[in-house]
């Protein structure tokens, strides 16, 4: 800390210091001081040649009329933030943020793209918001506080969300998600966005009044099912009756939305039931009831009806055809597809005659009739199946599904047992054998093996390139070979192990490796190699407990050379670059718990150390701190890190120990903890007298102790009668600087009990003495009577009083006063004069309740 001496100096004749390099501006101000002041004087010359641009603060706008010392308080001009909330107060509050030229401009802080900001917000004004009053969403907009709003709809609109009847959004479970329903670029709440894809509403229910299906107001029970709505039409319906004929109630099936229900077509008539659109009976019909003759059963058809056929003449027609009978169903039975052939197709029947089956006669599968004949194989060949012996189906389990294996070819062959895939493919050299099944299946069809060595022991017991016994080879012969035949193997060593580098060079020396078989052989270098590991001594590997790890230093193409890295666990930089060939140096212990520390290994430095003491300072053992790998010196200690040293402090920085006599742990930070003696010892004012807190900066900066810096005005303003008190603190802390008050009444009791014109305690006036006084004096008082009670100095009043007491003859209750003994009414005049007035007595109470504003009309 500059002494007294030093500060006078400065303060009155700066340019003695400047010589001295020690500029008021501070220590990198590298103006010449001719820029700005003349030899005449240090105050600034009007025809400064400071260029303020070369400073990357350009001057513009109002910032062009400013004085200087508005944004440069102190004489060191680098304090001056560059920001506009370094000068500028944030009147929004950080609603907003500190950016304030986002918005305004150093011209003015009237802001005119209002629109154009909030189109790059986060809420876009569009529709119905682009002509909203900005205070509808920013209710504090008033106070110049912009506080963050919600983006969803919901956020402010939730009032109408639920107010809504038609329909009611909260009984219907709407979504609160807005926008499903409604346009934000829309100007009003018109739905017509609403995505009714889930029910897509064509031709009979293109609505508007969405009320006709949903019903009672109520969106959540409403049925994508036609007959929920149409059940009404579906049982009213008599051509055909929909009820009687048992028709589905799945609507469309036979309907479109179409309204009027027409046209109708049942499609799945041709393909489930009879042709009647198309075919020969295309457009010969008009009415289903032509050929459902019985309304109440459409199962009832009638084919003799429409066909001009007599009977003599159809049975002659149809002698030789097994089973025919002259009723509608036989017509149906052999003319499915409403032919006038008359020859059955069975080709057209879900059973297509084919191979053998064409041959055979009908009566053979209908022995039954016609109807309800079984499709399935074993239905009508159970007994081919119980006979079959090569191979004996019902021996060895065969599946019953004959069409697995055979088609309708006659004599049941050629049979392809195409299912072999499921048991066992046979693909390569057994595809070749595929028809030879007892090669495989000599011993029957039940557990044939279908692994590789289940059949080919014999071959692997006689190989001898190499011998697999004895190599004590894996019996999963496809880890090796294919189905295509022994040779070549394609045994992929690298999904165990990649032979690269040396061991490529022994590939086909498998017993180097596998001495012990081909089980449980180890995967890692140091299984195979440990003896390598033991017996390298340079550098002895066990000595210096190197890991077992091999691969962590060497690859596999050679020991040498090894390629660890260091930098892995702790680089080596700086000094220990320099030892990087030197392991025992570090490593003399070992290569395991080797310390990651400075101090683990410098300890011995630490202690040694004497300038500074480090163990008798208490420094920390954390080297880093203070120092880098690259020596001891010059450390590097950045004391702002914990408390800056400036003002005073600076002078002191070179000596430790004034701060940290007691080591340097739990260096207390705050003034007082080490300037209690300089708090005590005080006079001017007395601290401890006067209760003074001991929050030194509240009042003192590390410059020096004066001037203090005590901002009176962040607690309360002396104005008027208290500026003139303002150095004689102990007038208002006489009890300490706690809990002094600051209401006027605290401090003034006295005047308030003492005062007479009027007196304040009888007239029981109010105790915040700011309604009627100012701070400035007593008098004159600013009570304003006329507006709070009874015009006096206004109207008929004015000047008609000197004293309170002429209105108010009770001293002791200002709630009492008089009007009759002022004005020259006597009882009898003013009583007649009110005789019309209802309520009227002859008192100043009644006089006041009907002239409150003095006036006689």
């Amino acid at each position: 800390m500059r002494n007294l001496s030093q500060i006078i100096l400065l303060l009155l004749f700066p340019v003695a210091l400047l010589g001295q390099g020690q500029s008021p501006h501070g220590d990198n101000f590298n103006i010449s001081c001719d820029v700005c002041h003349s030899p005449e004087s240090w105050d600034l010359v009007k025809n400064s040649t400071f260029n303020h641009d070369s400073t990357g603060f350009i001057l513009t706008g109002q910032h062009q009329n400013v004085q200087c010392r508005s944004c440069h308080t102190s004489l060191e001009f680098a304090r001056a933030g560059s920001t506009c909330i370094s000068c500028h107060n944030d009147i929004h509050q950080n609603t907003v943020g500190q950016d304030c030229d986002r918005c305004h401009n150093t011209g003015s802080w009237i802001m005119n793209n209002v629109m154009e900001m909030h189109m790059n917000s986060r809420f876009p004004l569009v529709g119905a918001h682009a002509t909203a009053d900005c205070y509808d969403c920013h209710k504090s907009a008033s106070l110049l506080r912009f506080d963050p709003q919600g983006v969803e709809c919901y956020d402010c609109h939730k009032e109408q969300f639920v107010a809504t009847t038609n329909p009611n959004h909260v009984t219907s479970g709407f979504s609160t998600e807005c926008t499903d329903c409604h346009s934000m670029n829309a100007t009003n709440w018109t739905s017509q966005s609403f995505d009714h894809s889930f029910f897509p509403l064509t031709e009979g229910h293109n609505l508007n009044d969405c009320s006709l299906c949903h019903k009672d107001n109520n969106y959540t029970n409403a049925s994508a099912e036609c007959y929920s709505c149409h059940a009404e039409d579906f049982s009213g319906t008599d051509n055909p009756s929909h009820v009687n004929a048992g028709f589905s109630q799945q609507c469309e099936e036979c309907h479109t939305t179409h309204p009027g229900w027409s046209p109708a077509r049942f499609e799945a008539h041709d393909a489930s039931y009879f042709p009647v659109y198309s075919g020969t009976h295309n457009g010969t019909w008009e009415s289903c009831s032509e050929c459902h003759t019985v309304p109440g059963d459409y199962t009832q058809f009638s084919c003799t009806a429409c066909h001009e056929h007599n009977k003599a003449d159809t049975d002659d027609e149809h002698s030789e055809v097994s089973g025919y009978s002259y009723n509608d169903q036989a017509c149906f039975a052999c003319h499915p597809d409403g032919s006038k052939t008359g020859a059955f197709n069975h080709d057209l029947t879900n059973f297509p005659l084919t191979g053998a089956h064409r041959d055979a006669e009908c009566l053979s599968c209908h022995t039954n009739g016609y109807a309800g004949t079984s499709m399935v194989c074993k239905d009508c060949h159970t007994a081919d199946f119980m006979a079959s012996q090569n191979p004996p189906h019902q021996e060895l389990n065969f599946p019953d599904e004959c069409d697995q294996c055979h088609t309708t070819n006659p004599g049941w062959s050629p049979a392809t047992f195409a299912i072999h895939d499921n048991y066992y493919p046979l693909r390569g050299e057994h595809a070749a054998i595929a028809d030879q099944c007892m090669l495989c299946h000599k011993n029957g069809y039940t557990n044939t093996p279908n692994n590789c060595y289940g059949c080919h022991a014999q071959d692997y017991n006689a190989t001898t390139d190499p011998n697999h016994v004895e190599a004590k080879f894996p019996t999963e012969c496809e880890t090796c070979h294919t189905d295509k035949g022994w040779s070549p193997s394609i045994f992929n060593h690298d999904q165990f192990y990649p032979l690269i580098g040396a061991h490529a060079d022994i590939k086909d020396n498998c017993t180097l490796c596998h001495a012990d078989g081909y089980s449980n052989t180890p995967d890692n270098c140091y299984g195979c190699h440990a003896k390598d590991y033991n017996a390298t001594t340079e550098p002895n590997h066990i000595e210096a407990r190197f890991p077992t790890t091999c691969e962590t230093c060497h690859s596999p193409t050679s020991w040498s050379p090894s390629t660890f890295n260091h930098d892995t666990f702790y680089p080596l930089v700086g000094a220990h670059a320099e030892i990087a060939d030197n392991c025992n140096a570090c490593h003399a212990s070992g290569y395991t718990n080797t310390p990651t520390n400075c101090y683990g290994c410098h300890a011995q430095d630490y202690n040694a150390t004497t300038d500074p003491n480090h163990a008798d300072a208490h420094f920390p053992t954390t080297c880093e701190t203070c120092h880098n790998s690259n020596s001891w010196s010059p450390s590097s200690f950045n004391h702002d890190t914990f408390y800056p040293l400036v003002g005073a402090h600076a002078g002191i920085k070179d000596n430790c120990k004034l701060c940290h006599a007691e080591g340097y742990t739990n260096t207390p930070t705050n003034c007082y903890a080490c300037h209690t003696q300089d708090y005590n010892a005080t006079t001017n004012p007395n601290h401890t007298d006067a209760q003074f807190p001991t929050t030194c900066e509240t009042c003192h900066n590390t410059n020096g102790w004066s001037p203090s810096t005590f901002n009176h005005d962040s607690f309360y303003p002396l104005t008027g009668a208290h500026a003139t008190i303002a150095d004689n603190c102990i007038r208002c802390h006489s009890e300490g600087y706690t809990n002094t008050p600051s209401e006027c009444y605290g401090c003034h009791a006295g005047d308030y009990n003492s005062a007479t014109d009027p007196n304040h305690a009888a007239a029981n006036f109010p105790k915040v003495c700011e309604d009627c006084h100012t701070t400035s004096a007593w008098s004159p008082s600013t009570f304003n009577h006329d507006a709070q009670y009874f015009p006096i100095y206004s109207g008929a009043h004015r000047g008609e009083w000197n004293n309170c007491t002429d209105c108010h003859t009770n001293a002791s209750n200002y709630g009492v006063f008089s009007c009759i003994s002022c004005h020259e009414h006597n009882q009898t005049d003013t009583d007649r004069h009110h005789r019309e007035v209802r309520n009227y007595v002859y008192a100043s109470e009644s006089c006041y309740s009907c002239h409150p504003n003095g006036r006689s009309d």
